[in-house]
C-alpha cells in the first residue's frame, strides 16, 4: 500500500553496484530503511544528492508493518534548501548534527512532534544568516527534551555546578569530574533559555563554545546507551574557529 509522508534523509549505505539502502526519518512511520534501486544509473528518477544528510523530503512509499526494508515509489526535494549545500559552516553543522541524530534516534514508531521539530530547526538552519556558531548548542540542549533528559532547571543557578550525570544543578561541587562548574554554568543556563531567534545575541568565545560542546556531547554519552564518539566534533570545531 502507497503513503505520502516527510521525511529527513539521515545515512546512505551502498547496497549493489547501483543500488542504496537509506535511513530516513519519517513522520508517518519514524525511522525507516529505504532500498531504492538504479540509484547510481544515469537515468534514475532519484538522485543520489538528493539523500544529502538532513536534506528534506516529501516521499511517497510502500509500507509493510513486517518488513525491515521499505520501498520508495516518489522522493523529491521540500523544501529545497537555499545554503545548506552551498555553505561550509552549515554544512559543517548539518554533518555534525545527523551523526549526533543517527546515534541518537533509533525508534521505528512515529513521533510527530520530534519530527516537526527537527523539520523545522533544519530549515531554520537553511535560513539563518546570523547566530550560526551557537546553533548545534542550542539545537542539541532542545533535543534532549524529546530524548528523555532535558535538565531539571528547579535550582539552576549561575553560581551553581550542573552534575552531567543526573541531569540537575547542586549547591556544592558534586564528588566527580562529570561536571559544568562556573562561570560555564552561566553559559548552559543562558543557552537552555534562549531561541533559534536570538542565537546572535549569545556572547560565547570559541573557547567557551569548545568547552561547552564537549560537555553537550559527554551528557548524551552518559545518557544514551552506546552513544559513543562523535567523529565529526573536530572538523566543526574547527570550521567555526
Amino acid at each position: 500500500m502507497l503513503h505520502k509522508t516527510r521525511g529527513i534523509v539521515f545515512k546512505v549505505t551502498d547496497y549493489s553496484e547501483s543500488s542504496v539502502v537509506v535511513q530516513i526519518f519519517t513522520e508517518k512511520f519514524g525511522l525507516q530503511s529505504y532500498l531504492i534501486n538504479g540509484i547510481k544509473r544515469p537515468k534514475s528518477k532519484i538522485k543520489l544528492n538528493s539523500l544529502q544528510p538532513l536534506h528534506l523530503l516529501d516521499m511517497i512509499v510502500y509500507h509493510k508493518t513486517s518488513g525491515n526494508i521499505q520501498r520508495v515509489s516518489e522522493l523529491r526535494h521540500q523544501p529545497v534548501f537555499q545554503s545548506i549545500p552551498y555553505d561550509i559552516v552549515k554544512s559543517s553543522i548539518t554533518m555534525f548534527l545527523n551523526e549526533v541524530l543517527y546515534k541518537s534516534l533509533r525508534q521505528h514508531e512515529p513521533d510527530e512532534v520530534l519530527f516537526e521539530f527537527l523539520f523545522h530547526a533544519i530549515e531554520i538552519l537553511d535560513s539563518l544568516s546570523s547566530g550560526l556558531a551557537n546553533f548545534h548548542l542550542y539545537f542539541l540542549l532542545r533535543l534532549t527534551r524529546f530524548l528523555g533528559f532535558y535538565p531539571d532547571n528547579t535550582f539552576a543557578r549561575p553560581t551553581a555546578w550542573f552534575d552531567l550525570k543526573d541531569g540537575n544543578y547542586a549547591k556544592v561541587q558534586p564528588p566527580h569530574l562529570l561536571i559544568i562548574e562556573p562561570p560555564y554554568t552561566a553559559l548552559w543556563i543562558t543557552i537552555l533559555n534562549s531561541n533559534f531567534d536570538n542565537l546572535d545575541k549569545l556572547h560565547i568565545s570559541g573557547t567557551e563554545r569548545k568547552v561547552l560542546l564537549e560537555k553537550i556531547v559527554t551528557y548524551y554519552q552518559l545518557h544514551i546507551e552506546g552513544f559513543g564518539e562523535v567523529k565529526s566534533v573536530g572538523v566543526l570545531e574547527e570550521v567555526l574557529n
